[in-house]
């Protein structure tokens, strides 16, 4: 049984994944970000797509969420392990962290959130009361325990439009709000592979503190040496992930 991966930034490949072919599909909704890329990683067979493009060129509220995740469903993936860089909101959510968020507060807009959308015998409902699929997240957590990974188990997942970040008041919104990190690509993705009946979960990666939680500005540089350590023990997770899968 394949397993879908959806790289985000910091993340366009995979070490030590083998390549045995590239796909690029064609959608009812239009292009995916990139090939899909189809090859093993520990003896299993994976697929992996990388959400912003190779090279990284699709801001978070351009990349086609509906055509990535129909891909992985036509490619006949049944289970997505989707990597993201987010911001810390809470005290525990430290630069570098990881996280397997347990919700979702939705603050973008004007995105493509549904397939059904058009050509309905009649309007189409699904439960995302929990988002993230929890028998995924329960596998994740065990394999971190087991590796001695240290990550948050329970955290709520802020999704703001981009590309800009946040403002100070933002964050402060969303803190009171019940948001404990802050990313740009949570939805519609999770949404969408719901809708598919893809199981669905994701691993987080600090890779900075929210606006007015540290001092000074957020700068790229900074993001970038917490992505790469944050990065690493990401990958050792997902590795780890997929040899048990």
């Amino acid at each position: 049984m394949s397993i879908g991966i959806i790289g985000g930034t910091g993340l366009t490949k995979i070490k030590g994944l083998k390549i045995t072919a590239e796909k690029q599909l064609k959608t009812p909704f239009g292009k995916p970000s990139a090939p899909y890329l189809i090859g093993t990683l520990k003896n299993k067979e994976v697929i992996f797509l990388a959400r912003h493009g190779n090279p990284h060129c699709f801001p978070p509220h351009k990349v086609n969420y509906r055509a990535n995740i129909w891909g992985f469903k036509k490619l006949g993936i049944k289970h997505i392990i989707s990597i993201a860089a987010v911001g810390g909101i809470t005290p525990n959510m430290k630069p570098t962290h990881l996280v397997i968020p347990d919700q979702i507060i939705d603050y973008s807009y004007s995105r493509e959130q549904t397939f059904f959308a058009k050509n309905l015998a009649e309007v189409t409902h699904i439960d995302f009361s929990y988002p993230y699929n929890q028998k995924l997240r329960m596998q994740l957590i065990k394999i971190a325990t087991k590796n001695n990974l240290p990550i948050s188990s329970l955290a709520t997942y802020g999704c703001t439009q981009g590309p800009r970040l946040e403002t100070a008041a933002e964050i402060l919104r969303m803190e009171t709000d019940g948001c404990d990190i802050v990313g740009m690509t949570g939805m519609p993705e999770a949404a969408l592979a719901r809708e598919l009946n893809l199981a669905y979960a994701t691993i987080a990666v600090v890779a900075n503190w929210g606006a007015g939680k540290s001092t000074g500005e957020i700068t790229m540089k900074e993001i970038h040496q917490h992505l790469e350590k944050g990065m690493d023990n990401a990958l050792q997770l997902l590795t780890k992930f997929i040899k048990a899968f």
